[in-house]
């Protein structure tokens, strides 16, 4: 969501163990298959030892390629997307790799592309900044001596048009001071410094000094070693399943219930879902969080440019947290490592990074027949599929949710630490909040977008748009009750740019006309969008034309493997170019056609007292619903349970006033 801070690797391999074989198309590269690759790019004479990685992913196959598999073919070839880049000049290499032949396909020179700002690169920008003479002599004007203490923050740049930065790899830095040893940081903000950093070159470009405010030193913890006053503990509520779980899990294809996919990762995406089949019908061909960006409100220096793309300036897959049993996951778990590649093409293993579990999810339908005093009713649980990635000051916490009743969910939740600046104590500026004395936490917002290759029951598909209508008062309405829906097609890309419509309760319908239900009706999903966002930038500002996909809250274009990304491919320092509204420009039918939906969502950020020193979880998401798509009730068919292992509350331990 914010600034980036050193994130450590979890494992680093140079010779990978073994690795057992492949078993679906879409499983995600394996160490051995990044370590070929690697080898592959450095043999050429293009590119050779000196060549820097940015990312190294797998090539899927095609929508051709996978039904020839699951019509019995052998496994189609593996390949790998590569991303290469040289320290010395501005450009990136993007490059396609078959792994058997370890040959290079396709290679393309994008001139003026930036890199992703890479992990290694995050570690080494605060000692570059605290070694700067020109910083050290700032902080001694605040009275800061020992440089041990002070923290920086790298933040992406963007794009300002300032004069010396053009054609660079940039960090534009925030800093705050420790006053101890694990201290909490963000509670000491050095306001109105910031040290621009030329990453490739290794050095700070300016430093540029706006102001000085006191730096509040009163400290807030929130690490249990510095604090006492815990509340009393509640007994323990495990969750249990003796028998083990319900999904089986083969390698990265998971069967739950009615429900199959497969699980990939990637150090730009995160999790990415393929193949989403409910009772062996298709419903998503892949789905996945292709973009966020964290727009903040603040026209001060150096705030102005906190516009960071956490997705594709960053890289969520990379900060991955490894998960903890028994703390990031309850229940009876299943755990998938993520393999990525260093920036020199070394591996490293982020263990634990996907968790996998169900969990109970409430009464799933009920009725009670007073006429007859009988009643039926059927619990419902989810399959959870999730991974934590920590950016800087921030925890994002994505989880996808897989429910019997053939519903989809999402679910960002964010929490960690709000990004925090200085203030006169009692007298914040009207662009954030005050959230503890001479403390101030900026408004902002969590822009995120969804990629989600829709396949309902096939590969053509179109979107209806819904809205409910009222019907005026009149001889057709003579009480002023009546309303209805009205379904509007969507019929090219330019068309399918819309926006969230509550006072018509609109939503999208996505449905396949060549399949119908027992009613007649093309079956569909529904994709509800419950938390939409306005964005406040200026349309001709330097960060909103970087962010256009964020003008509506649901794109659809017809689909084209290449286009990934609704802010484009090379983010960094990016002009706005190479997004989603240059894919529409194409104006492609998307009636009944293969088409890709970008959802766009997210979280309206006005700090509170209650977000420091450490942020309770805040949420955005939305829900696939099957809408037709079924001929009755799917979830009919559960068999009747009890839970034997609820206890009722025995009278005697209750307090009775």
């Amino acid at each position: 969501m914010d600034d980036v801070t050193s994130h450590p690797i979890k494992t680093e391999t140079s010779q990978p163990k073994a690795e057992s074989s492949v078993l679906h198309p879409l499983d995600p590269l394996t160490p051995a298959e990044i370590q070929t690759v690697v080898a592959a790019v450095r043999a050429s004479p293009d590119f050779g030892p000196g060549i820097m990685f940015e990312m190294i992913e797998l090539l899927e196959p095609s929508k051709a390629a996978l039904r020839i598999w699951c019509n019995g073919a052998e496994l189609p070839p593996r390949a790998a997307r590569v991303n290469v880049f040289r320290n010395d000049e501005a450009g990136v290499w993007r490059l396609t790799v078959t792994l058997s032949s370890m040959r290079i396909d396709s290679k393309y020179f994008v001139p003026g592309a930036q890199p992703m700002i890479q992990l290694e690169q995050f570690m080494a920008i605060e000692n570059i900044v605290r070694s700067d003479p020109d910083f050290i002599a700032a902080c001694a004007r605040r009275g800061i001596t020992d440089m041990s203490l002070v923290c920086v923050d790298p933040w992406s740049g963007g794009n300002f048009n300032i004069e010396g930065e053009e054609g660079r790899l940039l960090s534009h830095t925030f800093c705050w001071l420790r006053t101890r040893q694990n201290d909490n940081l963000y509670a000491h903000p050095i306001a109105g410094l910031n040290a621009v950093v030329d990453i490739k070159a290794g050095r700070v470009l300016r430093v540029d000094d706006h102001c000085s405010l006191p730096i509040p030193m009163a400290e807030f913890n929130y690490e249990s070693q510095f604090r006492e006053d815990f509340r009393k503990p509640l007994k323990p509520l495990d969750v249990v399943q003796t028998e083990g779980p319900s999904f089986n899990l083969e390698g990265n294809s998971i069967a739950w219930d009615k429900w199959s996919l497969v699980i990939g990762f990637n150090a730009r995406e995160a999790i990415t879902l393929h193949d989403i089949r409910y009772d062996g019908r298709s419903v998503i061909h892949r789905a996945s969080l292709a973009e966020m960006v964290v727009p903040y409100g603040s026209p001060e220096p150096g705030h102005v440019r906190k516009n960071v793309f956490d997705i594709g300036e960053y890289g969520l897959g990379k900060l991955a947290n490894s998960l903890k049993l028994g703390c990031d996951c309850l229940g009876h778990i299943a755990y998938l490592d993520a393999h990525l590649n260093t920036m020199t093409g070394n591996v490293y293993t982020i263990e634990n990074a996907i968790c996998i579990h169900e969990e109970d999810s409430g009464i799933l339908w009920k009725h009670w027949d007073f006429r007859t005093d009988r009643a039926e009713i059927r619990r419902g649980r989810r399959l959870v599929i999730s991974c934590i990635c920590t950016v800087g000051n921030y925890e994002y916490a994505t989880y996808w949710y897989f429910r019997q009743d053939g519903s989809i969910e999402f679910e960002m939740k964010a929490t960690g630490i709000i990004n925090t600046t200085a203030c006169i104590p009692g007298r914040p500026s009207r662009f954030g909040a005050e959230v503890a004395p001479g403390v101030e936490g900026h408004v902002h917002q969590h822009i995120f977008c969804a990629r989600l290759d829709m396949a309902i029951d096939g590969e053509r598909n179109s979107v209806l748009e819904c809205d409910t209508e009222a019907v005026p008062t009149g001889p057709a309405n003579p009480y002023g009750n009546a309303f209805f829906v009205t379904e509007r097609t969507l019929r090219t890309e330019i068309e399918g740019a819309r926006r969230a419509d509550p006072a018509r309760q609109r939503y999208w319908k996505i449905i396949n006309p060549h399949v119908v239900n027992h009613v007649g009706k093309p079956v569909g999903y529904r994709l509800e969008p419950t938390h939409t966002i306005t964005p406040f930038l200026a349309s001709d500002s330097p960060s909103a034309r970087r962010s256009g996909f964020i003008k509506n809250h649901l794109w659809v274009t017809a689909f084209n493997p290449d286009e990934r990304y609704p802010a484009g491919e090379f983010m960094n320092h990016s002009d706005g170019r190479g997004g989603i509204e240059d894919f529409i420009a194409q104006n492609r039918p998307i009636a009944d056609a293969e088409i890709v939906l970008w959802h766009v969502l997210g979280l309206h950020h006005l700090p509170r007292t209650e977000d420091f020193p450490v942020q309770p979880c805040i949420s955005a998401g939305f829900t696939l619903m099957p809408s037709g798509f079924f001929d009755q009730n799917p979830a009919l068919d559960l068999p009747p349970d009890i839970n034997r292992a609820s206890r009722r509350h025995s009278d005697a331990t209750c307090c009775h006033h």
